[in-house]
């Protein structure tokens, strides 16, 4: 029962942690760079996430592989969010 709980803090953890640096990062650092806003980048950030985590989450006896996932997922909508925070921030 514990460990599920654990394990479940672990992927809304990555989910979130993934979302808000993605965000910012995509915000601040590469707001200039035009394969960044194209349609395909959070599908292509979000599976590139996706697989990086999977081989550490195996590794980890709690965590398994809805981390990877929810890490991914978190990814990919960061970056759909800054694409669309784009307007925002002038030129």
């Amino acid at each position: 029962m514990i460990t599920e709980l654990i394990a479940l803090g672990a992927a809304g953890a990555a989910f979130v942690g993934g979302f808000g640096w993605t965000r910012n990062f995509v915000r601040n650092r590469l707001r200039f760079v035009d394969a960044v806003h194209a349609k395909p980048a959070p599908w292509i950030a979000g599976a590139a996430a996706a697989l990086l985590a999977a081989p550490i989450v195996a590794l980890l006896p709690i965590v398994g592989a809805g981390t990877a996932l929810a890490l991914g997922l978190g990814t990919g909508l960061g970056v759909k969010s800054a694409q669309k925070d784009r307007h925002l921030l002038g030129p």
